[in-house]
């Protein structure tokens, strides 16, 4: 007999599921870090958000017109642009705050190590047939 009536299903979550996931990392995140002062839950939905914009609309950009300097680094200029970002998120969401570009930069290597273990727990579950 084959048991066919347990199939793992890999792959990534739906959108809706990253983003309630890189919203809990956002809250968690703050509330691990001590130069990142979030308001509130709310304010981590509107954090989550505008990352999400900057990381579609202007982070592209930064990486393109830092190739050079990326390549220099042998990418670790990327960890400077994700501290832009996180920056500009603070900029933008009243309630969020960072305390300087090295806290920005703790932050975004927290909130995707917290993110990643997240997702990694939703990515394997099994569905019953």
């Amino acid at each position: 007999m084959n048991d066919s009536s347990h199939t793992v299903r890999m792959g990534r979550p739906g959108w809706g599921t990253r983003f309630i996931i890189r919203t809990l990392s956002v809250f968690a995140t703050a509330y691990l870090l001590p130069g990142v002062e979030l308001a509130g839950f709310s304010t981590a939905i509107w954090v989550s958000l505008a990352l999400a914009v900057l990381n579609v609309t202007i982070r592209p950009l930064l990486i393109l017109l830092t190739i050079p300097l990326t390549l220099f680094t042998l990418g670790l200029f990327l960890l400077a642009i994700n501290a832009i970002v996180v920056m500009l998120a603070s900029d933008w969401v009243e309630g969020f705050t960072v305390h300087g570009f090295w806290a920005a930069l703790a932050f975004s290597m927290v909130m995707a190590l917290v993110s990643s273990v997240l997702e990694g727990n939703v990515r394997a579950k099994v569905v019953r047939a």
